[in-house]
């Protein structure tokens, strides 16, 4: 089975999974030598997993609202997975314009919770939550700007990235 899409969106996936493996490697690593009683600590590994656990299904379902609304109306014709060939500014992304990156952003901080790493949580989730986001809006932004032209930028005047007003999480992420 051949997967078809754009290297762009494959470099970025494997450069994502990189950082989460790497962040978690590198995060444990480091709480072995110099945080080992609080890495052994079940209770604060009881209380990190709950809200890492938390986190990362609001991940997930801020990515999936987005992915949905895609799917739906952003592919026409034979266009490759994970690729939209229309502008979508509907739904989700009538208030926001990175609804799904939103969400994987939260990631590696649910990751890191998860794996209950205090480096992980107060160091490396931080910065890559920080390049993720710094990467949506260079790389993402200039992608769209380029495929959609006049069209995305009348939307970008309009919809912030992302939107932190309470209907819009709601909505961003609610069970469907």
């Amino acid at each position: 089975m051949k997967l078809k899409t754009t290297p762009s969106v494959v470099i970025r996936i494997l450069l994502w999974a990189l950082m989460l493996i790497g962040g978690a490697a590198g995060g444990i690593y480091f709480d072995l030598i110099h945080f080992r009683k609080l890495f052994f600590n079940p209770l604060y590994h009881l209380l990190t997993f709950v809200v890492g656990y938390i986190l990362m299904r609001m991940a997930f379902r801020a990515a999936a609202t987005g992915g949905r609304e895609l799917a739906r109306h952003g592919r026409e014709g034979d266009v490759a997975r994970l690729e939209t060939n229309r502008l979508v500014t509907s739904g989700i992304y009538e208030h926001m314009r990175h609804p799904m990156l939103f969400g994987l952003t939260l990631v590696p901080l649910a990751l890191a919770l998860i794996i209950g790493s205090p480096t992980f949580i107060t160091v490396i989730a931080p910065i890559e939550m920080l390049f993720i986001v710094i990467m949506v809006m260079t790389l993402e932004e200039r992608e769209c700007r380029k495929k959609f032209g006049a069209d995305y930028e009348a939307y970008a005047q309009k919809v912030p990235p992302v939107c932190f007003n309470l209907t819009c999480l709601k909505k961003l992420f609610a069970k469907k």
